[in-house]
C-alpha cells in the first residue's frame, strides 16, 4: 500500500483463486464492526488483468465509513472482505477502438484500460481524457500523461492549457469511429461529459456511464 497524497491510498491486494477481471469492473469492500454493523463501498480496479495483485485507489472522504478505515487504519498484512469482479457493461477488452473520459477518481477504471492496452499492444485503440480540479486531485497523473491522455485541470494551468473544464472541441478529434465511449465520475460530471460527447458528434447509444457518489 502507498499514500500518493494525503487524501488517498493505493491498496494492492492478494486475492486467492480470484477470477480475472476486465478493465472497468469493480469490487465491493465490506467492513464488519464487532457489534455486527456492516459498511461497504465499491471501488474500481486500477490494475490490468495481467497483474497478479488487485490494485485499488481509494479517495479518503472525511465522512466516509469505509474510505477513512482503508486510508487510516489498514496495514500491510491485514485481511479484507472483498467481492468481485462486478459489472459487464462498463468494460473494455482491448479488441476495438474506445474512448474514455473520467473526472477525479473516475480516472481509475480508465487507467486499468490504459494498462491493459499497453499489455496487449493496442494503445492505438484507446484514447483518454481526464479532468480534475488540480494536479494533486488527479489519480495516477504521471501514468495517464505518459499514456497520452488529454488532461484538463479546472483550477490550475497545465502544460500550456489554461485552467478550464473539458471542451467539446477538444474531445472531437479523440472520438472513435463506431467504438464505445466510457464516462466515469460523479453524477454531475457524468451528465456534463455525456453532453460534451454528444456535442462533439458521438451518438448517445455509444456512451457507457459509470457514476459514483456518496452512499446512504
Amino acid at each position: 500500500m502507498s499514500h500518493p497524497s494525503p487524501r488517498a491510498v493505493v491498496l494492492r491486494l492478494e486475492v486467492p483463486d480470484r477470477i480475472d477481471h476486465l478493465p472497468g469492473q469493480h469490487y465491493v469492500v465490506r467492513l464488519t464492526a464487532e457489534d455486527g454493523y456492516v459498511a461497504q463501498r465499491s471501488y474500481s480496479v486500477a490494475s490490468p488483468p495481467s497483474d497478479e495483485l488487485l490494485e485499488f485507489y481509494v479517495e479518503r472522504l472525511d465522512d466516509g465509513e469505509v474510505s477513512t478505515f482503508l486510508a487510516d487504519v489498514v496495514q500491510v498484512g491485514d485481511e479484507l472482505d472483498v467481492r468481485g469482479p462486478i459489472g459487464g457493461w462498463f468494460v473494455w477488452d482491448g479488441t476495438r477502438p474506445a474512448f474514455g473520459i473520467g473526472g477525479g477518481s473516475g480516472a481509475v477504471p480508465l487507467l486499468a484500460m490504459l494498462r491493459h492496452a499497453i499489455d496487449v499492444g493496442r494503445t492505438d485503440y484507446l484514447r483518454l481524457a481526464v479532468s480534475a480540479r488540480t494536479w494533486t486531485d488527479l489519480p495516477y497523473g504521471q501514468e495517464l500523461k505518459a499514456g497520452g491522455a488529454l488532461i484538463a485541470l479546472s483550477r490550475e494551468d497545465y502544460s500550456g492549457r489554461s485552467a478550464a473544464r473539458l471542451r467539446a472541441d477538444e474531445l472531437g478529434p479523440l472520438l472513435p469511429a463506431g467504438g464505445a465511449c466510457f464516462v466515469c465520475g460523479s453524477a454531475s460530471f457524468a451528465e456534463a461529459a455525456s453532453e460534451l460527447l454528444m456535442a462533439a458528434g458521438m451518438g448517445a447509444e455509444h456512451i457507457r456511464i459509470e457514476r459514483f457518489g456518496p452512499t446512504s
